[in-house]
């Protein structure tokens, strides 16, 4: 289906008919100008649309609005349950924290407002009933040159609004563009403002940068554009440790996060942390012998994504997983030699995926075996839901019928049972009724 058939695509169109039937300019604005019509992408992007109408005539024009930012200038229609942003054009006269306008003016004309946006790609109007993209900033030049530029001057940009260093990251990577000099150069010199932007701002735009794919080349932009020190200074530091050459053969910590990053082939936020802090307790736990060791840099390296993760407001299972990731990225040097319960229960994780993903990642950013890797992969594809999570043998009344008085034994008899049924030396319920007698025999 073509984007223009969509249902989202024709209530924006909609808009602005309204809007320009009442005597105002109306226009489609921004990314999906640039990703659809531009570039000729496929996606499910939002559409946003600039105007000429303020605020007052934008409500008075359409039953459901929402002013998320309206002293800005900005409405929200909704048409249908489907949200799509208005923006009245405007000037932004001053800035003083970073990110909202002081004081604004509206203004008539899409040549006045693009004057405030930030990159020369995102600049770009669009009218859907003349098929026409307006480009009064050399957008339609620079996207055909693959160039990421600041509209205007950028040390003036990213003073309106200290995230746009960090937008200047994310769009460079998923675009696939390289930075404009002179954009790069006032990043550098203004990247210590980041300090600033709160730490949800900063968390979003750093899940965007390290996403498969690619996300290794976000962490390249971070790292050339001088913002991962202010972001990130735990990656940072990894920069320059070096590792034995035998298992890693790509150079130091920092590239091997990289590489890693990657090599993902699953979209996950947990997993995308825990590859780029996965290593981030190496540069503390380094030493070296009679070779270069890291003792202890699995714990250090949970420790480390934990803090990094709070500090930047990730979610409390984002936390959890991505601790769970670290911790256990080193069994699998273990696992061929692994009990069966002890590997089914590691094969039976709800986020064994991820696991085997990290672990893949892992692997083709050093050495590149996947042995490893490879036999967890067959293990879990033959194993079936009651190979891994066997209904119970026994449960607590069966217990109960031997006299057991319920108390902690209870655990340890039923996690005994257990243990011994998914290494396969019981089978029956006869046999977990005897182990049972057994360790109760003992005192558990």
């Amino acid at each position: 289906m073509l984007y223009e058939e969509s249902e989202k695509f024709e209530h924006a169109k909609a808009i602005v008919e309204r809007l320009t039937n009442r005597g105002h300019r109306a226009l489609f604005v921004g990314g999906w100008v640039r990703d659809v019509k531009v570039m000729g992408l496929a996606g499910d992007c939002d559409i946003d649309i600039a105007t000429s109408a303020r605020p007052t005539e934008i409500q008075a024009l359409f039953p459901r609005t929402v002013g998320v930012g309206e002293q800005f200038g900005v409405m929200v229609v909704v048409i249908r349950g489907l949200p799509f942003e208005v923006a009245t054009f405007r000037n932004d006269i001053k800035y003083s924290d970073g990110r909202h306008p002081e004081e604004i003016s509206y203004s008539d004309s899409p040549e006045e407002d693009v004057k405030r946006r930030d990159f020369t790609c995102n600049g770009l109007f669009f009218d859907p009933f003349t098929d026409d993209v307006l480009d009064f900033v050399d957008g339609t030049g620079d996207i055909r040159r693959k160039v990421l530029k600041c509209i205007g001057n950028p040390d003036e940009r990213f003073e309106e609004d200290f995230l746009r260093m960090l937008r200047a990251a994310r769009f460079a990577k998923q675009l696939g563009f390289r930075v404009d000099e002179a954009t790069a150069l006032a990043v550098r010199r203004n990247a210590a403002l980041i300090a600033n932007i709160s730490a949800e701002r900063t968390r979003e735009e750093i899940k965007k940068i390290i996403a498969p794919p690619g996300g290794g080349k976000g962490l390249l932009l971070l790292d050339s554009l001088g913002l991962l020190p202010a972001v990130l200074p735990e990656v940072h530091a990894m920069k320059g440790v070096e590792q034995p050459p035998e298992f890693h053969p790509e150079g130091d910590v920092f590239t091997h996060t990289v590489l890693a990053l990657d090599s993902l082939s699953l979209d996950s936020v947990p997993l995308s942390m825990a590859a780029l802090l996965h290593d981030s307790g190496k540069p503390s736990t380094a030493s070296r012998g009679g070779r270069i060791r890291f003792d202890g840099h699995c714990a250090k390296s949970v420790e480390i994504a934990r803090n990094v993760m709070t500090r930047l407001r990730f979610s409390k299972f984002e936390i959890e997983e991505a601790e769970d990731l670290i911790g256990n990225h080193m069994v699998f040097l273990d696992i061929e030699k692994m009990r069966p319960a002890t590997l089914k229960r590691f094969l039976r994780k709800e986020n064994i995926l991820e696991h085997l993903a990290l672990q893949k990642a892992d692997c083709l950013a050093s050495h590149g075996k996947l042995d490893h890797h490879d036999f967890a992969a067959m293990k879990l594809a033959s194993s079936s839901e009651e190979d891994l999570k066997p209904n119970p043998l026994i449960t607590g009344d069966d217990l109960k019928g031997l006299g057991l008085v319920p108390g902690p034994v209870f655990g340890v008899i039923l996690a005994s049972v257990e243990e011994a049924q998914l290494d396969g030396t019981i089978s029956t319920r006869e046999e977990a009724m005897d182990l049972a007698r057994r360790i109760a025999a003992s005192g558990g």
